[in-house]
């Protein structure tokens, strides 16, 4: 591929990172994550209807009377349901007004999230500050999976701690002989600890000398699915910002040991902007 095509296709990519950002329920329109355990009575701040666990724990138990003016599956909802955890806010069953009320499961703890399209972040966002495109840092890759994922425990965005399963390892570089990005020594290889997602597709989390500098303190990487001898193409302008770094309630989570690079990636997504 050329590189002016790839850079076409780059500016395609940002274009609708920024769309969905932006999206009536993206990551710029979430207002709260409530945790069950942290509401002994059910009842979440400015937000209507009783939410507790089900007696089974197999979903959230929400009660609501005519005077919540609650929807359910688009309908006028009284009464008691129990909520199975929602695959995305846009499918979430429950809606106050325009907000979404999303269920979700984390770790065998239920939580409700609010979507909440008129939300302060939403209405100031301006876009997505990134790196100049630098064909530089489209590099080799090569995935060595682990006999069986290593689960352990990292810092998330919110301060807890949460188990991260890791797949294995992502093997990224050496560049190309005279065109190793500013910073990285000339045959260089960097290793990350990645995840796998169920179709096969790797993400990571990782920071570098940009992060908390002329970036946000942290990123991930989504290069794809590697091929059957695990190689995949790494290109780290597509270096996504994490959800937290568009509204404080999720709870991503942070690098884990050895994914933090002592040299900077100047590519990518940098931070939010605003009005």
């Amino acid at each position: 591929m050329s590189t002016s095509e790839a850079h076409r296709q780059w500016r395609e990519w940002c274009e609708q990172r920024t769309g969905t950002v932006a999206a009536p329920y993206g990551p710029m329109a979430l207002t709260g994550t409530h945790w069950l355990p942290d509401l002994p009575d059910g009842r979440i701040p400015a937000i209507p209807g009783q939410w507790t666990e089900a007696s089974e724990g197999d979903g959230v138990l929400l009660r609501a009377g005519s005077e919540d003016d609650l929807v359910v599956d688009g309908t006028p909802f009284t009464g008691e349901v129990v909520l199975a955890a929602d695959p995305s806010p846009e499918a979430a069953r429950v809606a106050s007004g325009t907000r979404k009320l999303l269920v979700m499961h984390r770790e065998g703890v239920w939580a409700v999230r609010v979507f909440d399209p008129d939300s302060a972040r939403r209405r100031a966002f301006a876009g997505i500050d990134v790196f100049p495109y630098d064909e530089r840092w489209v590099l080799p890759g090569r995935f060595r999976p682990y006999e069986r994922d290593q689960r352990i425990t990292v810092e998330n965005a919110d301060g807890r701690a949460r188990g991260l399963a890791l797949a294995g390892e992502l093997v990224i570089g050496p560049a190309a002989p005279d065109g190793a990005p500013a910073g990285v020594p000339h045959g260089r290889e960097f290793t990350l600890r990645v995840a796998a997602e169920a179709d096969g597709a790797l993400w990571g989390v990782f920071a570098d000398g940009t992060s908390g500098v002329s970036g946000y303190r942290f990123r991930f990487l989504r290069p794809g699915v590697p091929d059957a001898d695990g190689a995949v193409t790494v290109d780290l302008n597509r270096a996504l910002l994490p959800p937290c770094a568009f509204a404080d309630h999720f709870i991503c989570p942070l690098p884990p040991p050895g994914n933090r690079l002592p040299f900077a990636v100047e590519a990518g997504e940098r931070n939010p902007l605003a009005h």
